[in-house]
């Protein structure tokens, strides 16, 4: 190779090269021993365990323009998003000699009708840039520009990403700006000196084993500026979920030890860049801090992202529905909390794949009591997660109420749903995500004139009741946490406007107790009086008459 421009930067012209040859970079040190690394601007890998980066074309024509140029943000519209591990969503049953998985080609006609038919319209793929440990789920990465081979090649991913478009499905990808593998073929001591990360191995580590980027050095801003920008541009994502942002704010994420000035100015200036390039493209952070100004605009001192995942609202959540039934009632305002800093930022209320890993438990294993008083519960949370303010965003086998903990080997227990309590679970978030999709009053989730706490003073009773108001008509919920039914409660709706049931989580259909919804519930004035069995709660809309 020779030395170009100011004498910093390589170059080799190989004539002979050919699409799906396979090459390293051999780099001396100053003592002349030499390691071989990938290409950390490659665009593709081979499979692990190879580590040769391989030439290929990025040369694809897309047809989803029309998508583009009516793609926004979102804010006031409804985003239900489907979390998928690619290669354990489904796998193939494979012969010896066969890929473990389906490639981004084969699996796209599949998840792409599964995810409409259940009420999604976004797709949140965890990290698909080429990684060497399965286990590490794409966090650990070593090919920041090569989508994984795991499940084929550039060209193939951009054909899912434009089929969904086509089906009316935006894409979301994992984005990781903190840190980086430590494979010696990676980007670890990339030219024979701690090129990427800091001198001090002290800033260099983190939690999880691996190596944090430099934020104040040219090469590493230019090269997560333009792989950022490479996967929006090239591959057509609709949004960006930046992983780990709490380790950019403060020093590896210990408030303790300060802001990290320099790499919030990095995060500030990149997103700055970004909204510019791309104002339609959505830039989301998984923040676990209680930074401020997260969401809000480079402009007026903010951090540039367009969502925050609400960590503290999901906590709160899951932790109330483990508790007993017996200590709801002083425990109650930990679902009334989160409205007192919701305006704050725009939040994304998430149950993601961090929630059902690790001996945490599945989503529908967290409820409190046994198996048949599980699903009831369940039901509940997922009506009071649907009329909370926030974007959505569920785990694959959430919605079918999985009960073994997420393991990345293996895929989805489809089998699960031949059981009652998990085919009538799936139906019940079919039809919970279609109301969502559909009534405009829970979209508009940051105006606070659009939100009302209709009931959030009956502890004794367990019972929340919130109301959503757009211009079309309102959302009510009525919800009852307790273990035991709430005889003629009631709740004030107005005199001038008429009620009708969207959907009862009691009905028998799915798997509750409610056979008749005309008796479940009557008008007495300007309220509603009614009967609300344990564990669960019901969906109005109201408009006027």
């Amino acid at each position: 190779m020779e030395k170009v421009a100011d004498g910093n930067f390589y170059e080799l012209f190989c004539p002979q090269a050919k699409e799906g040859m396979r090459y390293k970079y051999r780099i001396y040190d100053k003592n002349n021993n030499f390691i071989d690394h990938c290409d950390p601007y490659g665009y593709s890998s081979e499979l692990r365990p190879g580590t040769c980066s391989v030439i290929r074309s990025l040369e694809y024509k897309f047809h989803d323009s029309r998508w583009l140029n009516k793609r926004t943000d979102f804010r006031d519209k409804p985003m239900n998003i489907y979390e998928v591990h690619l290669g354990s969503w489904k796998k193939p049953k494979a012969k010896e000699g066969e890929s473990e998985w389906y490639n981004y080609s084969e699996i796209a006609d599949e998840l792409i009708n599964y995810v409409l038919e259940y009420g999604y319209n976004f797709i949140e793929f965890m990290p698909l840039s080429e990684h060497p440990c399965d286990e590490s789920w794409g966090y650990q990465i070593t090919g920041f520009f090569a989508p994984t081979s795991r499940y084929g090649t550039p060209q193939q991913l951009m054909e899912l990403i434009d089929k969904c478009h086509k089906s009316g499905i935006g894409v979301i990808i994992d984005f990781v700006p903190v840190h980086f593998a430590v494979d010696h073929y990676g980007l670890t001591e990339y030219d024979g000196t701690k090129l990427y990360e800091y001198p001090d191995d002290s800033a260099g580590y983190n939690e999880w084993g691996s190596r944090n980027f430099m934020h104040s050095k040219g090469e590493v801003r230019s090269f997560l500026q333009s792989c950022a920008d490479y996967w929006i541009n090239v591959y057509h994502f609709d949004g960006l979920r930046m992983d780990a942002i709490r380790n950019i704010i403060y020093w590896n994420g210990d408030e303790h030890r300060g802001e990290n000035r320099v790499s919030i100015n990095f995060i500030r200036n990149m997103n700055k860049g970004l909204k510019m390039r791309y104002p339609s493209a959505m830039l989301i952070a998984e923040d676990s801090s209680a930074y401020p100004k997260v969401t809000e605009s480079i402009e007026n001192g903010g951090l540039g992202f367009d969502y925050k995942w609400d960590l503290g609202w999901m906590h709160d959540t899951l932790e109330y529905f483990q508790t007993s039934p017996i200590y709801r009632t002083q425990n109650y305002h930990k679902l009334t909390f989160s409205m007192l800093y919701f305006y704050s930022e725009r939040f994304v209320l998430p149950f993601s794949h961090d929630e059902v890993v690790h001996g945490k438990a599945t989503i529908v294993q967290k409820m409190h009591g046994d198996y048949d008083n599980k699903f009831p519960q369940a039901r509940a949370l997922y009506m009071y997660m649907t009329v909370h303010p926030g974007k959505k965003l569920n785990f694959m086998g959430n919605e079918f109420g999985q009960l073994r903990e997420w393991d990345e080997k293996r895929e989805q227990d489809w089998d699960m749903l031949k059981y009652p309590n998990h085919d009538s679970f799936r139906e019940y978030i079919k039809d919970l995500n279609a109301i969502y999709l559909k009534y405009d009053a829970l979209h508009h989730d940051f105006d606070p004139t659009n939100f009302e706490w209709s009931d959030c003073n009956s502890a004794d009773r367990c019972v929340y009741a919130i109301r959503r108001k757009s211009s079309q008509g309102h959302i009510l919920a009525v919800i009852n946490l307790s273990d035991w039914i709430q005889k003629d409660y009631s709740v004030i709706v107005g005199k001038d406007w008429k009620e009708r049931l969207l959907l009862n989580s009691d009905n028998c259909m799915f798997g509750g107790t409610t056979t008749d919804e005309k008796t479940s519930y009557k008008r007495n004035g300007d309220k509603l009086v009614m009967d609300i069995p344990a564990y669960s709660g019901k969906i109005f809309f109201l408009r006027i008459k």
